[in-house]
């Protein structure tokens, strides 16, 4: 049995990897301020007696005996990381020092989860980890892209000069069970829109890429990049390389969903990127890793899940 610390633990990603560490025979801390975690992603592992839930902010430091941290504390889509931009790389920044700080105090090991969006709007495709990207700065999404290019930074920084075990990987566009159903993101808006039978609404024509990866093939690859020797830090990309337009996605949803949805075109958002693809020869070769759940698949079981959250709460 492992002591292993999860920054986010209440959030999508975070409570499906609680749940897959307590399974397997662990004790799990989940750490959340709750800005876009949700309770209700954990309430199932309450009972389980090695799982422990503290209402913290990680740009405060937290002191813990762990053998393994996670880092996933961070807002991850625009609507909620574009509230409070400030707050946004103080999490990305603050959030590293101060887990990498306590890595450092208790010797543990700890895992970064970066994001694709470190590659911006690529000029490069599909992208590869050597690529260093093509990022605007000053521009509305800058808060989290160079908040989480920052934190690699720190996180090689204190790998290269304190000798900190590190590994970092970029998520790419993940969907699943979970998601906040207000979060702003492709797959959970077209979703909502088309159970309650409203336009979805597609920004730009439609003809911008992204690549869908179901959770349970994230927290399986979070945890084989843990499992890695020390000589093997990343980054390494985790992501589906299935590419799919935006217009498909919405498509794809109205046919699953049986609605009758129309789709209404809007303005393109500043700096939103036209492709997004993982290269994962990185994480076949490192990790024996690659996603097993096709779109259908996974989309089938998210619909479901938000279908029951309707049901359940007629207010969301």
């Amino acid at each position: 049995m492992s002591r292993i610390l999860v920054t986010g633990g209440a959030g999508f990603i975070g409570s499906h990897l609680c749940k897959r560490l307590l399974d397997e025979g662990n004790e799990v801390i989940s750490l959340d301020n709750y800005f876009t975690g949700q309770k209700r992603n954990i309430v199932p592992l309450l009972n389980n007696p090695y799982f422990e839930v503290v209402r913290h902010d990680v740009t405060s430091p937290y002191f813990v005996e762990v053998d393994q941290i996670f880092n996933l504390a961070c807002p991850a889509s625009p609507v909620h990381y574009q509230y409070n931009p400030i707050k946004t790389v103080k999490t990305s920044v603050m959030g590293a020092i101060n887990m990498l700080g306590l890595a450092k105090r208790v010797r543990a090991k700890i895992l970064q989860a970066s994001t694709s969006e470190v590659y911006g709007d690529p000029l490069v495709h599909p992208q590869t980890e050597d690529y260093w990207g093509h990022v605007n700065p000053i521009g509305l999404r800058s808060c989290y892209d160079e908040g989480k290019r920052v934190s690699e930074t720190l996180f090689m920084n204190y790998h290269q000069q304190n000798e900190v075990k590190i590994k970092i990987i970029r998520i790419f566009n993940t969907y699943g069970p979970n998601m906040h159903p207000h979060d702003g993101r492709v797959v959970s808006n077209f979703i909502m829109q088309a159970l309650r039978g409203q336009d979805i609404t597609i920004y730009g024509d439609g003809q911008q890429t992204r690549s869908f990866q179901y959770v349970d093939d994230l927290v399986e690859g979070m945890l084989k990049m843990m499992a890695t020797g020390d000589d093997f830090i990343g980054p390494v990309n985790i992501g589906n390389p299935g590419e799919f337009t935006i217009l498909e996605l919405a498509e794809k949803v109205i046919g699953m969903t049986g609605s009758k949805s129309k789709i209404v075109y809007q303005p393109l958002p500043a700096d939103d990127p036209m492709q997004r693809k993982p290269d994962i020869t990185l994480a076949k070769e490192k990790l024996g890793w690659e996603p097993k759940v096709h779109l259908e698949e996974g989309l089938k079981k998210t619909i479901a899940y938000f279908e029951n959250l309707i049901r359940e709460d007629k207010s969301i």
